[in-house]
């Protein structure tokens, strides 16, 4: 259980900050680079959240919420096993696996793709495209990370598969893929 009584330490007015166990290391650090991504597409996703009608879809998107902060403290943690008296706390396959049945299960409803998706069409899916981008980014982080250091495979699955669904999802709420907004190439260039 987590418990927080004071919200400033003045422990990270140095530029440092600390890892799950306790390592100190710079707030620039590739680790907390990539958490904090997680952070932030765990951030916009709840913006995206408040515009969604009460269904299976917001459901959803509230276990992803709890997901990405099991994430967090998954790439927090730089402990290669489990010791000590709990155990570390990682994403897991099952997880990923869960995001693929949810892809499959809202893209059966969505119309064929003819063209590259423009973020847009309505609020929430602008809003979920937003995410997508976000998560993108997590996931360029989290490799960067695993560049340097070893990390959870199983975390790394589960952005790749997440920007997916909230692709899907992002359709899905656009009237079920029919009004996604389509690239036109080139539509933007004058035809002097």
């Amino acid at each position: 259980m987590v418990k927080l009584n004071k919200i400033y330490t003045r422990t990270g007015d140095d530029g440092q900050t600390g890892l799950v166990g306790g390592a100190r290391v710079s707030k620039a650090d590739v680790r907390v680079a990539a958490y904090g991504d997680v952070d932030e597409t765990n951030s916009a996703l709840g913006l995206a959240i408040c515009v969604l009608p009460d269904g299976a879809l917001k459901t959803t998107l509230l276990r992803v919420q709890n997901d990405l902060f099991d994430l967090g403290a998954d790439l927090a943690n730089p402990a290669s096993d489990d010791k000590g008296d709990r155990p570390v706390l990682r994403i897991n396959a099952e997880q990923a696996d869960w995001l693929e049945s949810q892809i499959d299960h809202y893209n059966a409803d969505l119309s064929a793709l003819r063209s590259f998706v423009l973020p847009g069409g309505s609020e929430a899916a602008a809003r979920l495209h937003l995410v997508r981008a976000i998560c993108r980014r997590a996931e360029r982080s989290a490799v960067a990370l695993l560049q340097v250091e070893g990390i959870n495979a199983p975390a790394l699955i589960y952005l790749n598969r997440l920007s997916d669904f909230l692709f899907v999802a992002a359709r899905w709420v656009n009237n079920k893929g029919t009004a996604d907004v389509l690239w036109v190439p080139g539509g933007g260039q004058s035809s002097d």
